[in-house]
């Protein structure tokens, strides 16, 4: 009996483990956004992207990119290159480059607590304040040109007033940075409240509970956790200040080494010296490339620091 029992315990050792079916890789479960996203990258496989999305962004980016090669090829020729040193493009980018980073200095001391109260708090006329904030991107550069003339020009609203105290605003560089901050304000502080909402209000309520002061918070948690947000907002708003066209020379005119910034140059130069025009449009670029390299640049850094 003990060599039968042994003798099928070895059988039952010996047996063959039955063979299971293919094991199916299973997937970390997702819900929610991340789930349709998966099942929407499904769709198309796992190798790529789809063709036809392969194909619009070859489109779009050749789109983009031809005209902007056509200006640099343009700029082969001799003639190009001397003027861009010319008096007139020297002058407009100098005079871009001032009012510009005075306009930016102005949007980032109003517009960043400005924003913060929008995205913070709720109070009486709330939603006139965001749509008085948006207008101005809807709105076009000629017809915001000569809302700033009524305003104020020497017969608007303001402007008489300050005429009679001998302060004179339309046709000066002081107007060019007005139209400036009327077109480019909101692209920065609709970002920078964005940016402020998506804080999370836990980390600045610890920092109160340890003592700090309101604006300490503000100013050392706030502040560099949306940093990424008002980076990207004040970028698009100086490429916005940079590009102004209707608003300047309706409110500010067109002179030279005072209220003749790029596009106004440009805009002059293509009626009397195409390549003149040709090279401060190449210049233009130059120098916006190199602005959107850099805060590209300063973003990835931060989102780093934030890991």
């Amino acid at each position: 009996m003990s060599q039968r029992a042994s003798g099928q315990g070895a059988q039952e050792e010996r047996a063959p483990t039955p063979v299971s079916p293919v094991p199916v890789r299973s997937e970390p479960e997702v819900t929610g956004g991340s789930a349709r996203w998966k099942r929407r990258k499904t769709l198309f496989g796992k190798d790529g992207p789809p063709g036809v999305a392969v194909a619009a962004l070859a489109l779009l980016a050749g789109f983009i990119a031809l005209p902007l090669v056509s200006l640099v090829f343009w700029t082969v020729s001799e003639e190009s290159w001397e003027a861009m040193t010319s008096p007139v493009a020297i002058d407009a980018l100098m005079l871009s480059a001032r009012t510009t980073a005075i306009t930016m200095v102005i949007i980032l001391l109003v517009g960043t607590p400005a924003a913060y109260v929008l995205a913070r708090y709720e109070f009486p006329g709330k939603r006139l304040v965001d749509s008085l904030v948006d207008i101005p991107a809807v709105l076009p550069p000629s017809a915001a040109g000569i809302a700033l003339l009524l305003a104020f020009g020497r017969a608007g609203l303001l402007g008489e007033h300050l005429t009679a105290f001998g302060i004179t605003i339309s046709f000066t560089t002081a107007a060019v940075v007005m139209a400036e901050l009327f077109v480019a304000s909101h692209f920065y502080v609709r970002q920078a409240s964005v940016g402020f909402a998506q804080v999370d209000r836990a980390v600045e309520e610890s920092a109160l509970v340890d003592g700090a002061h309101r604006l300490t918070v503000f100013l050392r948690v706030t502040v560099p956790l949306s940093f990424p947000a008002l980076l990207a907002g004040a970028v698009t708003a100086w490429a916005r200040a940079l590009g102004e066209f209707g608003g300047t020379i309706i409110f500010a005119g067109n002179f030279q080494g005072v209220t003749q910034t790029i596009p106004l140059a440009i805009f002059s130069e293509l009626e009397r010296d195409f390549d003149a025009a040709v090279a401060l449009s190449v210049l233009v670029l130059v120098f916006a490339f190199a602005v959107i390299l850099t805060a590209r640049y300063m973003t990835r850094k931060a989102h780093e620091y934030q890991e």
